[in-house]
This record gives C-alpha cells, structure tokens and sequence, in this order.
C-alpha cells in the first residue's frame, strides 16, 4: 500500500535529516515549481515532493471524474501520502489550492501536521457580498469556457497573472507550457473544482498552527483575501511580501525561502 502511493504521486525526497516538510504544488503546476525552495530546505530538512493525480508525472490512470469532483479526493490523497511516508509530523507547505487541501487534510488529522504553511492561499475564488476573492462567478465561468474551446489561449492569459514577472519572461513561459500540460480533461475538471471551491466554513476549526503568506499584488488571490484568512483561522500568523504574482516560490524564492525558514526557526523555539 505504501509503495503504491508513492508511485502514485511520483513522490521525491530531498535531504537526509532533519524535520520533514511536504511541498503541495498548486493547480497547473507540478513538483518542479518547488525545485529552488526544495533545494535550499533539503540542507537541513527531509523534503517531500508530490504531483497530484492529473498533473506531473503522478500516475493519470489513477483519476477519475468520481474521485476528483470536489476537494476531497485530494484531501485523501494527501492524507494518504502522510500516512505512508511515516508517522512524525510533518510541516505541509501548501501553494494557492494545495493550502486549502492541506487545511482540510489538517481537519481530518491534525496530529499528522506540526505546522501548516499556506503560500498564496485563496479559500474562496468568488467575491461573496462582503467577502472579496478576486473574481465574479461570471469570470470563473467565462473562464472555463475559454478553457473548453482554447487550451492555449486560456494559457496565454494566465500565466502572465500567476507569474507577475515582465523581467523574467522565462517563468511565464515555463508557467504558460506547465498549464497546458496533461489531459485537457482532467485540468478542465480540476479548474471546475478549484475555482469554485469554497471552505469558509471551515477555518474556524483549524487547530494546527498556521502561517499565511500573502503576496503583494496578486491577481488571483488579492489582500483582502490574507485579511480574512488571518481573521477567521484561531492563531493564524499572516506575513505580507514584497513578490508580486502568484507563484512566489517560484518567482521570488530567496524571499519564499527566508519568510518559510523564519517561521520554522520560530517554531523551534517554542
């Protein structure tokens, strides 16, 4: 069974000793988003890289659109993951979606996580009266619309909002080729779900401790966003950074790298 789930989710691990740390990338990405974080973590930590089911190199046989209609299939599989690669607790640093799979895994089993590390978090991609998540639902909708009749041009629109960076086009372009990677359909139904999840109502009952980082200007999950999230997680800690974009790991990994590094020295000394 554990054997399985590792093949599954393409696991990698970096480091020999050390804490554990997970890296969950986010929807349209993979593991390789994480590769500068990883590296500089895998001097003192033992890292953890997966792909989600439909994405990377994780195994496609393995989804199906039962499993995969909601969260909670990747919940699962999380839990899954943490289940097999060992008992000690583990710090989940989770990227825009993957924070919230992480936080809803922490949900189901707390005593699996030490420390929850959301990079770029957005628990509801909807503006919902007062609450602010970046997009109408007609924009998600028109969205995924445009996903269904243009992969690429969907792409071509993305990347640059997720990336931020006009001095390294590199990155978009990485971004732009990582979204149209894999099965259309299986990113068409991972799109559905993401941005029009909702776990609000869940952070109140979030029990392990909690670090936020909020980009500056980040066109996918706004300020206001790491505000509320701040205000409705019990102990939450919320630091705002300079990056620009959406994919700081990836973009602005020194500054990713200190903020990470900053908090889990705190830990430490607690």
């Amino acid at each position: 069974m554990r054997q399985a789930v590792i093949q599954r989710h393409h696991v990698t691990e970096r480091g020999v000793a050390g804490p554990r740390v997970v890296l969950a990338h986010g929807f349209g990405c993979d593991q390789r988003m994480w590769r500068h974080v990883a590296d500089d973590l895998a001097h003192d930590h033992r890292v953890v890289l997966f792909d989600h089911v439909g994405s990377g190199r994780a195994d496609a046989s393995a989804w199906s659109p039962e499993r995969y209609d909601s969260l909670d299939g990747y919940r699962d599989d999380v839990l899954a993951l943490l289940e097999a690669i060992g008992d000690e607790p583990v710090v989940y640093v989770g990227h825009s979606i993957s924070g919230s799979i992480g936080l809803m895994a922490a949900l189901v089993a707390p005593e699996r996580f030490a420390r929850l590390i959301m990079l770029a978090p957005n628990p509801c991609f909807v503006n919902d009266g007062d609450y602010v998540g970046g997009f109408e639902r007609s924009d998600i909708m028109d969205l995924l619309e445009l996903m269904e009749r243009n992969m690429l041009g969907w792409a071509n629109f993305l990347a640059p909002v997720a990336v931020k960076s006009d001095e390294q086009p590199e990155l978009v372009e990485e971004m732009r080729a990582s979204l149209c990677s894999g099965d259309p359909a299986i990113l068409r139904q991972f799109a559905r779900v993401v941005f029009l999840s909702d776990i609000r109502p869940l952070l109140g009952q979030v029990t392990v401790p909690t670090l936020l980082l909020q980009c500056a200007d980040d066109g996918i999950a706004p300020l206001a966003v790491g505000d509320y999230l701040a205000a409705h997680i019990p102990g939450s800690t919320l630091r705002r950074m300079r990056a620009t974009g959406h994919c700081p790991h990836l973009s602005h990994p020194a500054e990713t790298i200190a903020l990470i590094r900053g908090y889990l020295g705190q830990a430490g000394a607690d």
